[in-house]
């Protein structure tokens, strides 16, 4: 099975920092648009059927409309691949966000606060997003295979064996229970 995974895109992202030396704040997102559309080039020419984004693909706060369009543009030049997102803490699935607002083509598919398994022929998906700026109560003991004759995949954004107080707020995993799930691969975006 093949496929691309990948997070932390952080789209509209403001780098004030970068902002305040030379307009550098816009020349980095303006390289974020250029990797993310030289990854999908990527997967277009290689027809990659899979990919996985693991968080933080906007930034809620300050992510435009136009950005949104951007991206699904993007993914409908990838028609044939199936692209599964969960929402980190960048950019929970919201009332009002573009996960839940917004018309993402028919080969988006957008996990929210409850665990959900999307069944294919090759590979069970499995995932969980953010419903809001910080998780802190998910327990992925919570999440069984159904199915061990296929392969199984998690998707999910969390703080891998968090210990700092701050880390604790966005999702805490510790990797001991996590491989005693079973899963064929996790993709994770962490904070380790």
């Amino acid at each position: 099975m093949r496929f691309i995974h990948s997070a932390d895109m952080h789209f509209d992202t403001p780098f004030t920092l970068l902002n305040s030396k030379e307009n550098l704040g816009d020349i980095r997102r303006l390289e974020q648009r250029s990797v993310f559309n030289k990854m999908i080039d990527y997967i277009k020419e290689e027809k990659i059927p899979f990919l996985f984004i693991v968080g933080d693909l906007y930034e809620h706060n300050y992510v435009r409309q136009s950005t949104i369009e951007y991206i699904n543009d993007l993914f409908k030049k990838i028609p044939d691949t199936k692209i599964f997102i969960a929402p980190g803490n960048h950019d929970p699935f919201l009332k009002n966000s573009f996960y839940n607002t917004f018309n993402w083509g028919e080969n988006v598919y957008i996990f929210n606060s409850e665990i959900k398994i999307y069944e294919l022929p090759e590979v069970d998906i499995y995932g969980f997003g953010f419903e809001d700026f910080y998780c802190t109560g998910f327990d992925i003991e919570k999440i069984k295979i159904k199915n061990n004759t296929k392969l199984n995949i998690l998707i999910v954004h969390g703080g891998l064996d968090a210990s700092q107080t701050l880390d604790m707020q966005y999702n805490p995993i510790n990797s001991n229970k996590i491989k005693e799930l079973g899963f064929d691969y996790i993709a994770l975006r962490t904070y380790s």
